[in-house]
């Protein structure tokens, strides 16, 4: 399985042939990103705000009953107020080729334990980090006890030119673990087999104008 980290909250997961693209975002909604130019046969998104909701920034390939992307979702909130301020927030749960990949969106509350028993142990979990919009990097953290995947990829901060200003950067959620559990990559990395990866692992966002 082949993981790309487009930007902001959007990846990229190829597996067989497959493509499927998470949340991407229209063009110009998320400052310091190159617009998005992408083919997938799946797109799943977690809300419909622009950050998250470019369906036409992705052009859909042909659907096949073979999919190895097997998608569930459970409704969250984008805020902790049930919604009041930002809305509905989907969590998506994708089973990829044996993995299992939980894609937070922009969760905004703590679930219930009901729920977080449907993550646990999870292959991959893509958390947000920067708070104001989304959890915090010490929420975040709760979450990354409390589920305890094999691998965690934060998102939605804001780096050297891009992202909001209002959101923090990685460095806080980061600073939350040992530096022996973390590694700094590119924007692309390869996932056979989640042990031979380091705990915490920050991407490099593939459509980041800077750098």
């Amino acid at each position: 399985m082949e993981i790309t980290y487009l930007g902001h909250s959007c990846f990229k997961f190829v597996k067989d042939g497959f493509a499927l693209i998470m949340d991407p975002y229209n063009p110009g909604s998320v400052p310091g990103l190159e617009p998005l130019k992408e083919t997938a046969n799946q797109v799943v998104c977690s809300h419909k705000h622009g950050d998250h909701y470019g369906l036409k920034s992705v052009k859909l390939a042909s659907v096949r009953a073979d999919t190895p992307f097997l998608v569930d979702l459970i409704e969250t909130f984008h805020d902790d107020k049930e919604g009041a301020l930002r809305g509905k927030n989907f969590i998506t749960i994708v089973n990829i080729g044996g993995h299992k990949v939980v894609h937070m969106g922009d969760i905004g509350c703590m679930i219930s334990d009901d729920d977080i028993e449907l993550l646990k142990g999870c292959d991959i979990l893509l958390i947000p980090v920067g708070g104001f919009y989304t959890i915090d990097a010490k929420t975040a953290k709760k979450y990354v006890d409390k589920i305890s995947p094999a691998v965690t990829i934060p998102m939605h901060y804001s780096g050297d030119g891009f992202g909001y200003s209002e959101i923090a950067p990685v460095d806080g959620f980061v600073r939350l673990f040992p530096k022996k559990d973390v590694a700094f990559e590119g924007s692309e990395i390869s996932v056979e087999d989640t042990s031979d990866l380091k705990k915490i692992i920050v991407m490099k966002p593939l459509k980041a104008v800077k750098g």
